[in-house]
């Protein structure tokens, strides 16, 4: 698969591990590249999760964040893989992220102060309001989730901050839909990914190069990444066409903010 920037390409699901009660289902598997995090056809909420997922997932690479390593892979007739909150994965295309050594936020400013990559703070925070992710941190109704705030262990450098799980990005975990394009969900104020804690360690330069990123998306390359969802997940094409207008206009849309008077606190 031509999209993807890292060598691990798992082919085969050799053994179940562990069901995980998530509310996609997460299960733990073993593969021929080693273990992994499978979120699959199946799951409680459906399969525009995984498509929302894998979208997520290629858009943080694109801006620059971290991510785990991550693929599709395909759930044959014969894997028997329960899930954590009844039933079993289907067969088919599935998503799966590599398992690496790390350990979710306690939601404290010192595990913040010991990352390699401070300045991915600032880009998380500009990421998630760009993919609408209510699923990290939500103003209203107000949403904490320090699990999805994960950490990387390195052998000898510090914590990496890396992007994970966007399962609940650009829909709050609904359907997608055509309505994804409307000039309402385009241009939604609201900031995402923006905790308490974050403040103290934003930094207006970040922001800068994450803006001009932003201006960078252009429709064409939109549309290669919306297609590299498998129609398993997502089937209609004239959504798929909203999707990727809304991925290059909101990124517009935010790319070019009205400056504020003063700084927020915390921002140098």
């Amino acid at each position: 698969m031509g999209w993807q920037t890292n060598n691990w390409i798992p082919r085969t699901i050799t053994r179940h591990v562990r069901s995980l009660a998530t509310s996609t289902g997460v299960a733990v598997v073993d593969t021929d590249c080693g273990e992994g995090y499978l979120k699959s056809l199946g799951n409680p909420e459906g399969p525009h999760v995984l498509a929302c997922e894998l979208v997520g997932s290629l858009l943080a690479e694109w801006i620059g964040l971290k991510t785990l390593d991550f693929s599709i892979i395909t759930v044959a007739d014969d894997d028997e893989i329960p899930l954590g909150k009844g039933g079993f994965a289907e067969p088919g295309p599935a998503f799966i992220s590599r398992a690496v050594p790390g350990f979710a936020w306690g939601g404290d400013e010192q595990s913040l102060r010991d990352i390699s990559n401070p300045e991915d703070i600032s880009r998380l925070i500009l990421f998630d309001t760009w993919v609408r992710n209510c699923d990290r941190y939500r103003p209203v109704p107000k949403r904490m989730n320090f699990d999805n705030v994960f950490f990387v262990k390195a052998d000898i450098n510090r914590p990496v901050l890396t992007a994970i799980d966007h399962t609940h990005a650009f829909t709050c975990g609904r359907e997608v839909t055509r309505a994804i394009r409307r000039i309402d969900v385009i241009q939604d104020p609201v900031q995402f990914g923006a905790f308490p804690q974050f403040s103290n360690f934003r930094s207006l330069a970040a922001e800068a190069a994450t803006y001009a990123r932003l201006e960078e998306m252009e429709i064409v390359e939109a549309e290669q990444l919306v297609q590299l969802v498998p129609s398993a997940w997502l089937a209609d094409n004239e959504t798929r066409n909203a999707w990727s207008e809304f991925i290059t206009r909101r990124a517009r849309f935010l790319a070019r903010p009205i400056p504020p008077a003063v700084p927020p606190a915390g921002l140098q």
